[in-house]
């Protein structure tokens, strides 16, 4: 007869890699965070944009009915008052419009899910769906929630509800984080609620979900919950398919909450990956130091992860994880995007945001009165209206691609200059070369790719017979010369076998 302990140990090792498959199309490897955007705009981008460049799905803003608050800030959404879909992204038709779209098109859906709490004790008011909420008394009767359904004095011991202490771990996951009220998740009703609320989406369509302050409902509680999950939609994604779970659990190795304890239920959200890179393509840090990146930084295993350079809560110094690289710093943004989506750790996910002015980190999505901005399209294939759209810069995109080509094989053939410069290959099929030192680099270097002449990725790209910026020809051994300047705004390289010219262009199905 098997152990208690042996069998705990086989059923957490199943559910480990239960739902941490991130459920993407085959030959497809990146999401992308569309920060904000409409579903209608949603399911524009995956048909236009998305589907064609290979990427694997979008991670959207929380579809569930929110508090509304003057000058209506971005952080309102992470403010539930029910679980009614309805946002000013749009209401449950135009999500399930989006969502079946984005599925015909390989591009599946990720949505936010906030379950930790709802909104701010005190006050009250209406939502976007129009259910009354009254913080004072805890009652959200559009779920419906009672003071009930919230962890009261018996469960935090801090002198305001409030959490005060993060060395603390039972009063990082019974009490009020920043005075939000906090669903008790030990409870099966409160469970079953938002259980409810998620297999709705399930049903939808959506592939999976971004698990809003995981570190602060405790493991147990989340295994529990996520257990009452049906699977996926069969019609998409297949019979017996569970949902995809990445938690947000900022762990920068100073608390006693680790990302560890979360991994057994689903991946989770790296946020040391983001500070760490910010620091070296800032120059703070030595780029030759990526030579063994991954788990020999302290990190933990590749299968366990996603991977992000900034998201929207660092990116406006909330949310922990140190200061990130952000879009408003192009160049090293740039290089250290690059470098994630060529290195082989992780699963990847882009942010493309909206622009804010930095003096006001509360600032909303573009919008006139309460109806958010449509996001256009340049004649350049970039964004206007007030969007950012990182996702859509050429150095980006051509390196999601690059990611899907490579994938699967290792990396090699590793070069430095114990400095500034790097270079390595993934396999067969790819290969970067970088320069962020105080001069040029001029370099002859093996790729092992088979010879022939290559379309650079970062400076143009491949039609399916030339190329519209640089070519780099590979040698019958493998060589090729790399020259690139220290002032160029590009100062990279990327080559792979599927912008190889006299073969058709990869496509993405």
């Amino acid at each position: 007869m098997l152990s208690l302990f042996l069998l705990s140990s086989l059923v957490t090792v199943a559910l480990a890699g239960t739902y941490s498959n991130p459920t993407c199309a085959p030959g497809r490897n990146t999401i992308v965070h569309l920060f904000e955007w409409k579903w209608s705009d949603i399911a524009q981008e995956c048909e236009r944009f998305l589907g064609p460049n290979g990427f694997c799905g979008v991670q959207i803003s929380p579809p569930n009915e929110n508090r509304l608050v003057s000058n209506r800030p971005w952080w309102e959404r992470y403010q539930p008052v029910s679980y009614k879909l309805i946002t000013r992204s749009g209401n449950e038709d135009q999500l399930r419009d989006m969502v079946n779209r984005c599925n015909k098109v390989n591009v599946r859906i990720y949505a936010d899910a906030v379950i930790n709490h709802m909104t701010g004790v005190g006050g009250s008011g209406t939502g976007t769906a129009g259910s009354h909420w009254d913080g004072d008394s805890l009652s959200y009767p559009g779920v419906p929630f009672s003071a009930w359904d919230f962890n009261s004095g018996s469960e935090c011991h801090s002198s305001d509800m409030n959490i005060h202490d993060y060395n603390n771990a039972e009063e990082v996951r019974n009490c009020r984080l920043v005075s939000l009220a906090d669903l008790k998740l030990s409870k099966n009703y409160v469970r079953d609620e938002i259980a409810g609320y998620m297999n709705h989406l399930i049903n939808i369509g959506v592939a999976g979900f971004r698990v809003d302050a995981a570190k602060h409902m405790w493991p147990g509680d989340l295994r529990s919950l996520f257990g009452k999950l049906t699977n996926l939609n069969s019609g998409v994604f297949g019979s017996g398919v569970k949902p995809f779970i990445f938690q947000e659990v900022i762990d920068m190795g100073s608390e006693p909450i680790s990302a560890s304890e979360y991994i057994g239920i689903g991946r989770v959200t790296n946020f040391i990956f983001g500070a760490k890179l910010g620091q070296v393509f800032r120059n703070e840090n030595k780029a030759s130091y990526l030579h063994n990146w991954g788990e020999a930084w302290n990190m933990p295993n590749s299968n366990d992860v996603v991977v992000f350079i900034d998201n929207h809560d660092n990116q406006r110094g909330h949310g922990g994880g140190g200061g990130p690289i952000t879009h408003f710093e192009p160049r090293p943004y740039k290089l250290a995007t690059t470098f994630m989506l060529a290195h082989p750790y992780g699963f990847t996910r882009l942010m493309s945001s909206y622009n804010f002015d930095r003096s006001n980190t509360d600032q909303g999505p573009p919008h006139h009165g309460d109806t958010i901005n449509d996001v256009t399209i340049n004649g350049d294939q970039t964004c206007g209206n007030g969007w950012t759209c990182e996702h859509r810069w050429r150095q980006m995109y051509n390196m999601v691609a690059f990611r899907n080509v490579v994938m699967g094989q290792n990396l090699q053939h590793w070069w430095d200059n114990g400095n500034y410069q790097i270079a390595f290959g993934r396999g067969n099929k790819g290969f970067i070369v970088m320069n962020m030192d105080s001069h040029s680099l001029d370099q002859t270097l093996q790729t092992g790719l088979p010879a022939g002449t290559y379309c650079d990725v970062i400076s143009g790209n491949y039609d399916g017979s030339s190329c519209s910026g640089n070519e780099i020809q590979v040698g019958n051994d493998g060589n090729a010369h790399f020259s690139i300047g220290n002032t160029s705004d590009n100062p990279m390289i990327a080559i792979h076998v599927g912008a190889k010219k006299g073969q058709a262009k990869r496509v993405t199905t």
